[in-house]
């Protein structure tokens, strides 16, 4: 028998390990299973450059709980250890990776990630047990052994009866972590962080049918067997070439990962490079919609099929956090914090390599089958457009495949609308002019004007959009969007023609004197255009420029300071060609001109879905008295 103490200049590191190592104590079943796993992929390899002399068999790892004796057993069927082998792994090497961590991180250790890159992932098990065995036979022909810690310094070490190769970790669960002999937290565990572990894991038996014998008589009952309950696929599909999955392969891994997802992802994009780096993953286009406010961290990624986090910032851009999935990269420094992480050039390429590949597999998705690409656009466009904005990489590869619809449900790329815009919508100054409405109902009325026109309407209606056109706008020379409602059709698109006013300019003033005797100031300024006769007499519009600032200040960056708390100004645009124009100049009646004023205002807000509340109730008793 040999008893030691670790050699060691912290007097007793245990304390500092429990402290400092980990934030989350359940990382100890995670840190000893992937070591189980190792040792047991190391034998493989060994056996196949022949330098060890043994069958590998169909090794698993089991986890069992002792509930009565308060212990817990992690058994491997690896490579096993020597007594010299425990004796420089276990007392030595990694107790200077934990001196040389701590001188490190004493100040941030917390913030640290993974810590197995020190080799003090056997540590952890100090976190929960307060004595922990370990008992292992090495695949060499050498005995047995046996080695005993209780989280001080010193421990012992003897030969073992132990016949088998491989290694097993006996935790004595310490009294405040009893939750760690609980079924249902152990398998939780399991299943969080060991569910595509490369080898199967065993916990606990299941029963399951033996098949009905065809001669079975009419009062058969069903007979079972007890298997190993195996918690585990060791063959996830982000393992595997895309060429030996099919679309119900990645349809059934996506339930696989989100059991409790009802809806059926999009389409997926399978990751899968080797040089200058290795990353594999598969990443899921779900439903998205408008809506911005969408449930990050869906994306899980693992380290040789280890789940290590699903706090992808800075690996994944940022737009395609709104994605599910995994990736799995044994590049990634895992053992630094996340600023460092972002300011990784490794982690920069990994990044680049990712938006690049989605913007061409976006891209075959859009070139093979439009029509899909086009019905799927409503629920992805969102990730695209924010992507757009945010990832340069992407925009330049965007034009590609990013559409722009119209109110009548037509896809257009950039470059098709320009053509199929060019001649019709070019103003008197050369400027082409994209129109857009951002509500098919409430600016229902707009868009059909335009139509008349012969114009295209697009409809834009995500909550980034005025910062997309803002960018659209800056690299095409020449374009413009405006939303349809932002002035009457014939000063969003300037030609040649003017039409003549039928009041003299001495009318007008008058006019314009009457109607901001009765139109509210602080919200309306009034404007008399001559407009063809059949045109509404009154339209409200808002400026572009105005409502674009207060749209781009409220969803964040850009705009300017302050404006997305200014109160809503529109233009009262008033056809002097219009009928109800001369009616309203000529009526002496001063009552009866309000009235007028009113109404026609009313009419105009209902049309721009403003009027509610008193109003909307004044306004329908006005309207029943008229038709009296």
């Amino acid at each position: 028998m040999t008893t030691g103490k670790i050699n060691v200049s912290v007097e007793n590191i245990f304390p500092l390990i429990k402290k400092f190592l980990y934030s989350d104590h359940e990382i100890f079943l995670r840190e000893l299973v992937s070591n189980g796993t190792d040792a047991t992929l190391k034998l493989k390899h060994l056996i196949s450059i022949g330098e060890a002399k043994t069958e590998y068999g169909n090794p698993i790892i089991e986890v069992k709980i002792d509930k009565e004796g308060k212990k817990l057993h992690i058994i491997d069927q690896g490579l096993g250890m020597t007594a010299d082998e425990v004796e420089k792994y276990i007392n030595q090497v990694a107790f200077s990776g934990a001196e040389e961590f701590l001188e490190k991180y004493k100040d941030s250790a917390k913030d640290s990630g993974i810590i197995g890159h020190f080799g003090l992932g056997f540590y952890s098990a100090f976190m929960v047990a307060e004595k922990v065995e370990i008992i292992t036979k090495s695949f060499k022909d050498e005995p047995a052994a046996h080695w005993t810690c209780d989280g001080s310094p010193e421990f012992t070490l003897v030969p073992s009866d132990k016949t088998t190769r491989g290694t097993e970790i006996i935790l004595h669960i310490a009294e405040d972590s009893l939750e760690f002999l609980e079924e249902s937290k152990i398998s939780g565990l399991l299943q969080k962080y060991n569910k595509f572990m490369p080898i199967p894991i065993k916990f606990g038996t299941k029963q399951e049918a033996l098949p009905k014998p065809e001669d079975a008589p009419e009062d058969y009952k069903t007979e079972y067997t007890e298997v190993d309950k195996i918690i585990n696929n060791p063959n996830p599909a982000w393992t595997k070439a895309p060429t030996e999955l099919k679309e119900e392969d990645y349809k059934s891994f996506y339930r696989e990962l989100y059991p409790m997802q009802f809806e059926e992802p999009l389409f997926n994009i399978h990751l899968n490079v080797d040089y200058p780096f290795n990353l594999t993953g598969i990443l899921y286009f779900p439903k998205l919609g408008a809506d911005l406010q969408i449930q990050k961290d869906k994306i899980q990624l693992y380290q040789n099929q280890v789940y290590v986090t699903d706090n992808v910032e800075g690996i994944v851009p940022e737009f395609l956090t709104m994605l599910k999935g995994v990736i799995d990269s044994p590049d990634i420094p895992l053992n630094v914090s996340r600023s460092g992480l972002q300011a990784d050039g490794a982690v920069k390429k990994i990044s680049n390599y990712i938006t690049r590949k989605v913007a061409d597999k976006l891209k075959a998705l859009f070139t093979e089958n439009r029509e899909d690409f086009e019905q799927k656009w409503n629920d992805i466009k969102i990730v695209l457009e924010y992507g757009m904005l945010s990832e340069d990489k992407f925009y330049e590869k965007a034009g590609a495949f990013v559409l722009y619809p119209t109110v009548d449900g037509k896809y257009f790329t950039l470059e098709e609308l320009k053509e199929k815009t060019k001649e019709n919508q070019t103003d008197k100054d050369g400027k082409q002019v994209i129109l857009y409405a951002g509500n098919k109902d409430a600016q229902h009325s707009y868009i059909q004007t335009a139509k008349d026109k012969g114009y295209e309407v697009l409809l834009l209606d995500s909550p980034i959009i005025s910062h997309l056109i803002q960018k659209l706008e800056s690299d095409n020379q020449n374009l413009t969007f405006v939303r349809v409602d932002s002035d009457h059709i014939d000063n969003l698109i300037k030609k040649d023609e003017n039409t003549i006013s039928k009041l003299s300019d001495e009318e007008k003033e008058s006019l314009k004197t009457v109607l901001e005797g009765f139109v509210p100031k602080q919200t309306y300024s009034v404007q008399l255009e001559a407009m063809d006769s059949t045109a509404s007499p009154f339209i409200i519009t808002q400026p572009e420029f105005m409502r674009r600032m207060k749209e781009m200040s409220q969803s964040g960056g850009g705009g300017m300071f302050g404006m997305g708390n200014m109160p809503e100004m529109y233009n009262l645009v008033v056809n002097t060609n219009s009928e109800l124009a001369t009616n309203i100049l000529n009526t002496s009646d001063k009552t009866h001109q309000e009235h007028l004023v009113k109404q026609a205002l009313d009419l105009a807000k209902l049309s721009q879905n403003l009027l509610k509340g008193e109003d909307l109730t004044a306004f329908v008793k006005r309207s029943f008295e008229l038709i009296k």
